[in-house]
């Protein structure tokens, strides 16, 4: 199956970061959401994305201009209709992401791929809202997604081996590296890394150090190229707790039960950089 045209769905940072390298490596990408402002936006930090490979020498003037070329904007999933494979890329909901993926499923051919950025979400759950589960998948993409290489591939239970090797094609094409991970809850990824932040912040409220102590433990004496707190900002204090309600609820095991501070947090609208206030406060 030749893959030509990419659909993203959701122009957040993932998903201007996906639709990024996908229009860099040669794809008509069709990104969409549900709002011309946020699209607006997203093509700006995609064009301010490329033009800084361009002044540090990673990409030439035209092929930037070629990939601009090659990315389209749209407010209706309508837009999706002819594409190969498809990337969801929207909010960290299990319900949403379900209504969405049984709505692509009737839209989109029945040979294309629906693949969901999912950071913690159960890929079978999403492949049973649809007439395709053989073609549901999870690809999960790091951020910021043009720099990171490697992408965490999720096969459902009904995923076929046809499906997961196109998707770890296309993500080699894409200069990334696919590593498989099972369909438990927070995959690989998450279901390590969650446990640390959330311990971290127990760390805080409990008054065992200052978020900056916190961090510089852990990056001047473990050699992390950043702390856990700052990391957790990075991603989204909302997103944490997202992902650790679905590994609390999923594996039903104590030891992923949300921080009641980052609860206090998200409540309170501080939900890190893009809030500009987490556990740092940011310009």
């Amino acid at each position: 199956m030749a893959i030509q045209t990419v659909g993203v769905v959701g122009a957040g940072t993932m998903g201007n970061g996906i639709a990024q390298v996908f229009a860099q490596a040669g794809f008509t990408v069709r990104l969409v959401d549900v709002a011309q402002p946020i699209l607006d936006r997203a093509r700006g930090t995609i064009e301010a994305s490329l033009a800084k490979f361009v002044h540090k020498g990673k990409l030439i003037a035209s092929d930037r201009d070629a990939a601009l070329g090659r990315l389209h904007v749209a407010t209706s999933l309508d837009a999706l209709a002819d594409a190969d494979y498809v990337v969801e890329a929207i909010v960290e909901h299990a319900d949403a992401k379900r209504a969405l993926f049984t709505s692509l499923d009737a839209l989109v051919k029945p040979s294309a791929i629906l693949a969901s950025n999912t950071s913690s979400i159960s890929i079978t759950r999403l492949g049973a809202a649809t007439r395709r589960p053989d073609k549901v998948l999870g690809m999960h993409f790091m951020n910021p997604v043009p720099l990171m290489v490697l992408v965490e591939m999720i096969r459902g239970q009904a995923t076929s081996d046809v499906s997961m090797k196109i998707a770890s094609d296309l993500c080699i094409t894409l200069g990334k590296t696919p590593i498989e991970a099972a369909d438990f809850p927070g995959f690989i990824a998450n279901r390590i890394l969650m446990p640390m932040l959330n311990e971290a912040m127990f760390a805080v409220m409990e008054g065992v150090g200052t978020p900056d102590a916190i961090d510089s433990v852990m990056t001047l004496g473990m050699n992390h190229p950043i702390g856990p707190l700052a990391l957790a900002d990075f991603i989204g204090l909302d997103v944490c707790l997202a992902i650790l309600n679905v590994l609390h609820d999923g594996l039903g095991d104590p030891k992923y039960r949300p921080c009641p501070l980052l609860r206090r947090m998200v409540d309170a609208g501080h939900l890190g950089r893009k809030s500009g206030r987490g556990f740092y406060v940011y310009a």
